[in-house]
């Protein structure tokens, strides 16, 4: 008596836009042909090709919108989408909660110079050394933060449910990529943000910190500001106009 030998299972799978900045680039802009196990979800194809979930905001398969849970079938043909943060899709089938409308995010511990760029354009970013993956996870999704890492393996999380992986290593190219990917430009409000502690920066009188700041600031500065948070003192110091030009770059 002879087995008969079992048929694979393929499908097809494309990716769109920014996705295949994280495909091998043999991969990129074309059709993927992948053999399949018994029942797999879309969403365990996907991430299997490197994909995290928080990248993508829709798939459609056979031109029809699907969630995350659909089960793969022999045959099927699928496009992936990257997320929409500034377009309403939600007649199709959006695949996170909501985009969110005023950005704020939660950044992995590699991502430190990135997060005090963030803040020097007046953005909420939460940057803890201590962080630990799960306490990263469950930040961003109690607190509504984007969570922004390198770390594939983070964003695969079911708990991130807004997350982007960082392509660039330098910080200066990342802090460009995230206000071009998060379309940051109109709602940066810069030097707004303490750059140490995260808080909130508001103007204060000058005869209010006469015993807070050296004697030479105290006479020739006319303006300055103190952290809700931390209580530091910031004044446009020398390295002000450099800071300037270099914000006019970045946006």
């Amino acid at each position: 008596m002879c087995n008969k030998r079992r048929k694979s299972k393929h499908i097809h799978i494309r990716f769109f836009a920014e996705l295949n900045d994280l495909l091998p680039s043999s991969k990129r802009g074309k059709p993927i042909q992948i053999e399949i196990g018994d029942h797999p979800t879309v969403k365990d194809v996907i991430e299997r090709c490197g994909i995290p979930h928080t990248e993508v905001d829709l798939i459609t398969i056979r031109g029809e919108p699907m969630d995350f849970s659909y089960t793969v079938q022999d045959g099927d043909r699928i496009n992936v989408y990257p997320v929409f943060e500034t377009i309403d899709i939600t007649s199709l089938l959006r695949l996170r909660p909501e985009p969110l409308g005023h950005p704020q995010f939660v950044l992995d511990v590699h991502l430190g110079t990135l997060a005090r760029y963030l803040r020097l354009i007046g953005f909420d970013a939460v940057f803890r050394i201590d962080a630990d993956d799960a306490e990263l996870a469950r930040i961003s999704a109690t607190e509504h933060r984007i969570l922004l890492t390198r770390d594939r393996g983070l964003l695969k999380r079911n708990q991130v449910t807004h997350g982007y992986c960082i392509r660039h290593d330098d910080p200066g190219e990342q802090i460009r990529e995230v206000i071009y990917r998060f379309d940051l430009r109109s709602r940066a409000r810069p030097f707004s943000r303490c750059l140490e502690c995260n808080g909130k920066l508001h103007p204060v009188s000058k005869e209010s910190v006469r015993n807070l700041v050296p004697p030479k600031v105290y006479e020739y500065q006319r303006s300055f500001s103190e952290c809700d948070s931390c209580k530091r003192i910031f004044w446009p110091g020398t390295h002000y106009r450099y800071l300037q030009k270099l914000i006019e770059d970045w946006l």
